[in-house]
């Protein structure tokens, strides 16, 4: 408890916070990670040979299949108490490793996607955004499924995530970086602190003179980067996190009906 309430009073007295979210806090939604959402049809498959350019232009409709059956597991869950206190941080910058849209249904307003979203697809020849397709619901097992096409070239619409190989998105690159560059706190929550070059943001903040607090239940790299080490689940640690930096500020679950 004297960890939560050191951490509580540096959110509470900070004017600028970023929180930096990876697949730790929405495992506990039920997303499964990356390597685990290879089950019916994607069994034999390697998750990082259907995550490449070269595999999206060598079998389309295989990679496109596989995309649609992870956003339609991604839908079918919801934010968990982690995405929700969350939200509720005053003035917080949200910065994410995920590729589902849980903290924009938790409430988290201009969320920084650095490895993109299943949900922002766009064409891989002239880059124009696209819509989604309607979810009609996907069989357990998967299945193939051709990408559409776009309206302005015809070319192929490819997931919005960033593939093996790739560079993160320029513009949220630079967001993430100026927003860690200017924060008072940085929490870091869920995230192994491997992936680089996303792992260099709580190390820029540090460098930068924030305080950094981690939320992880297992030691990471960033153990020695924190100020603060909370160990625990997001879903456990972020609520009592929020209610002793701001107790009267209530983390509600946005789809519930009004009592």
């Amino acid at each position: 408890m004297a960890d939560v309430r050191e951490a509580a009073r540096l959110l509470e007295k900070a004017q600028r916070v970023v929180v930096f979210t990876g697949a730790g806090i929405s495992a506990e939604s039920g997303v499964p990670t990356f390597r685990d959402a290879l089950t019916g049809l994607w069994e034999r498959f390697d998750a990082q040979s259907l995550a490449t350019p070269q595999a999206f232009q060598d079998d389309p409709d295989l990679v496109w299949g596989w995309y649609e059956w992870r956003r339609h597991r991604v839908s079918s869950v919801h934010p968990n108490p982690g995405h929700l206190a969350v939200a509720a941080m005053r003035n917080a910058v949200v910065i994410t490793q995920n590729v589902d849209d849980l903290h924009e249904r938790a409430g988290s307003a201009d969320t920084v996607h650095l490895h993109g979203s299943l949900f922002m697809p766009r064409c891989a020849q002239c880059g124009e955004a696209a819509a989604l397709p309607s979810t009609t619901g996907e069989p357990d097992e998967g299945r193939r499924v051709w990408p559409p096409s776009c309206v302005r070239c015809a070319g192929l619409v490819r997931p919005g995530v960033v593939w093996f190989g790739e560079a993160l998105p320029e513009a949220a690159l630079e967001a993430a970086a100026r927003a860690a560059s200017d924060c008072d706190v940085l929490l870091t929550v869920g995230t192994s602190g491997m992936v680089y070059p996303a792992a260099e943001i709580p190390r820029l903040a540090a460098r930068s003179g924030a305080a950094v607090i981690q939320v992880n239940p297992q030691p990471t790299p960033l153990d020695s980067v924190a100020l603060v080490n909370l160990r625990g689940s997001a879903a456990r640690v972020l609520p009592d996190l929020v209610a002793t930096a701001w107790p009267d500020q209530a983390a509600e679950d946005p789809a519930a009906e009004p009592s």
